[in-house]
């Protein structure tokens, strides 16, 4: 065996340890955050999920022309709630509810239509180790936007103050 190819046997070597010195670590375990929908299993939590994403649409449908949609942008869109989970804890990782909104403008003279388009993306204000079935329950209903997250004391609502 050459001196290259001893070489090449300990740079591979220690290249499978890495993976595994992590693995031990609990860093890349323990940081394992996927999608919501990737997360749920039940039917019932799938079905708890589509609720409250639908729910929170028709809220902010509901009062976006007499707050958020007076100013600049009158026509602004919920375009999606998602939110990140670890798929090992049940720990939530973010929630961002992302908006858009445009204005538009017709020159007279030529008939050009000049667009200045929007986006938002609002992060829920969660609370630390807040878990899934906990968000799940404390927004079930109605009127997820008014509700009190779990472990605080603000709403969604509250939190898109401070972004749109």
């Amino acid at each position: 065996m050459t001196l290259s190819s001893q070489f090449s046997i300990a740079a591979l070597s220690l290249s499978f340890l890495a993976p595994l010195s992590a693995l031990a670590s609990g860093n890349t375990v323990a940081n394992a955050y996927v999608d919501v929908s990737a997360y749920l299993t039940s039917e019932a939590d799938i079905e708890a999920w589509y609720q409250l994403s639908a729910s929170l649409k028709r809220n902010f449908d509901d009062i976006c022309g007499d707050t958020f949609c007076e100013g600049e942008y009158s026509n602004i869109e919920s375009l999606r709630f998602r939110c990140s989970v670890n798929a090992l804890t049940g720990r939530m990782g973010q929630c961002v509810w992302v908006f858009a909104a445009s204005n538009e403008e017709v020159d007279p003279a030529t008939g050009a239509v000049t667009v200045d388009a929007q986006t938002w993306a609002c992060q829920v204000p969660l609370a630390p180790r807040t878990t899934m079935q906990q968000l799940l329950a404390a927004l079930a209903g109605t009127s997820p936007l008014y509700a009190t997250l779990p472990r605080t004391q603000t709403t969604i609502y509250e939190g898109l103050g401070d972004c749109l």
